[in-house]
């Protein structure tokens, strides 16, 4: 098989993923609506205009060379101090070719995604659950409604601006048969550590470490 694009033939990928030859092969086709395109730890990646997004998505489905049939999941990140300040990050594979793929696109609070639910259905849930958490809303999504939080819950637990802690913890009472809210009940303060391990820093020796020192020092002479 051949891969073709604008009329050049290019020598398709092995199985073994060269995906240098299918970053190449996707910039041809598809290069005004790709901002950014690169390979970091085996892995491709691109970033996608927002507003192409379904676009990119169904190209990226149907073409011939790359039949990115399954979407594997959606997620979101947040970066406060980026505008704009959210990512939708879609992981697709293509059985046929053993490919994988990641697309990225960027968004702010206020400026809707396409959904994607029309080429990939599948993500129906996994719009709804990055909406529940990330607050990032899907234009055109036929159900957007949260997912994993509680009916009337105000705000979005994976946002990095979230509060730690509350005024009320909710909780399901078996005697009312129903979710209740009830004042928080800390039984300590919150804390915060700003190293790695909790045996950082211990004046003492713990049981078992001298043997690890010892082994340490053997392996070095």
């Amino acid at each position: 098989m051949a891969l073709r694009a604008h009329g050049k033939e290019r020598k398709a990928p092995d199985m073994d993923l060269d995906l240098n030859e299918l970053k190449e092969y996707i910039l041809d086709a598809v290069a005004e609506d790709v901002t950014a395109a690169e390979i970091a730890l085996d892995e491709l990646m691109i970033t996608v205009n927002r507003e192409n997004i379904v676009k990119v998505m169904l190209f990226l489905r149907d073409d011939v060379n790359c039949q990115f049939k399954q979407l594997v999941d959606i997620c979101g990140t947040d970066h406060p101090d980026r505008i704009p300040r959210f990512a939708v990050v879609y992981n697709l594979l293509s059985l046929t070719h053993n490919f994988r793929i990641r697309v990225r696109v960027w968004t702010g609070e206020d400026e809707p995604v396409p959904s994607v639910t029309s080429v990939y259905s599948a993500a129906n849930w996994f719009e709804r659950e990055t909406w529940d958490l990330f607050g990032i809303y899907f234009s055109e999504h036929p159900d957007l409604r949260r997912i994993l939080t509680d009916y009337g819950f105000e705000g979005h637990p994976l946002r990095k601006d979230f509060p730690l802690t509350g005024f009320v913890e909710m909780r399901y009472d078996d005697e009312q048969k129903r979710v209740v809210y009830e004042p928080v009940k800390l039984v300590q303060e919150f804390r915060t550590f700003d190293f790695l391990s909790p045996w950082e820093g211990a004046p003492h020796i713990l049981p078992g470490d001298e043997k690890a020192e010892d082994t340490a020092e053997g392996e070095s002479s």
